[in-house]
């Protein structure tokens, strides 16, 4: 495993500057992405939201990348906007340059897994960014809450075409309307979260999980399921339909059809190409 450092945050008087977030490297291809302002419970920041993009970038780009998974350091996971730069936009003394950044729904078009490990509170611009995984792991302790309502916003990046497809219209409505905390067992119970694990175990667990995704499916064939998921959710059931008879034919003409088939009837792992890689689907 290697670890390593980026760009600072804008550090506080008389401190020194520290990495907003970590990239690690995992044998089998996984990448850890941690949220690494701990003494902020890692609130965001306009730094932390460029290097968050910067990473997704490099990571859809790098071939030996197959998994991510997004997780915070210390007792939080992201409980939204850094207080201070909320003040400061919200006064108009500091606006947040919404024109200048990419969508913050960059995971929605992010074509390998992403899985949310939410060590924490777990709010606003954070609540967002776990939802937008494709998969939640989370700890007992953990509590989640959408927050806009109570900041007099509404609800950002398309959370409210999102949430209603994890949880279903009236819990979606509920979480927007109220920005009340949930619970990590009430969010388990309405899908918000895939499973809860101990502290102790929560990155173990995931990285398990986000592991088996790289060495035992194929990425090209991961990559279109993320496209039907997002895309199908506009499409009626008779155009879903149709539309994965043309992508099913453009896979069984990619190489990783013939890997998985293979390497089932050899009884071996299958040896599958990144995305990317010039033998790839």
């Amino acid at each position: 495993m290697t670890i390593e450092p980026n760009r600072a945050d804008t550090p506080e008087a008389g401190t020194e500057a520290a990495p907003v977030i970590l990239w690690e490297e995992h044998d089998g291809g996984v990448v850890v992405l941690t949220l690494n302002r701990p003494e902020h419970y890692n609130a965001w920041t306009l730094d932390m939201e460029l290097r968050y993009n910067e990473l997704l970038d490099r990571a859809e780009t790098d071939p030996d990348v197959r998994a991510v998974v997004l997780t915070g350091a210390g007792r939080g996971f992201c409980p939204g906007m850094d207080m201070s730069v909320l003040d400061a936009a919200s006064s108009g003394a500091r606006p947040w340059p919404t024109d200048q950044l990419p969508p913050r729904s960059r995971p929605m078009s992010f074509p390998k897994p992403m899985i949310a490990a939410v060590n924490g509170a777990c709010a606003g611009i954070g609540f967002n960014q776990a939802l937008m995984c494709d998969v939640r792991f989370s700890v007992p302790g953990a509590r989640f809450a959408a927050a806009f309502s109570r900041r007099g916003l509404v609800a950002e990046d398309g959370v409210s075409w999102i949430l209603p497809r994890v949880v279903g219209m009236g819990h979606a409505t509920d979480m927007l309307l109220s920005s009340r905390k949930v619970t990590a067992s009430e969010a388990l119970a309405m899908g918000l979260v895939n499973r809860l694990v101990e502290p102790d175990e929560l990155l173990p667990t995931a990285l398990e999980y986000a592991g088996e995704l790289a060495r035992e499916c194929s990425p090209y064939a991961m990559s279109l399921i993320k496209r039907q998921l997002v895309d199908d959710a506009n499409r009626g059931f008779v155009e879903a339909r149709d539309v994965a008879r043309g992508l099913l034919a453009e896979a069984k003409q990619a190489p990783d059809y013939r890997e998985g088939v293979r390497s089932f009837i050899e009884h071996r792992p299958p040896r599958f190409a990144g995305l990317g890689e010039k033998d790839g689907g």
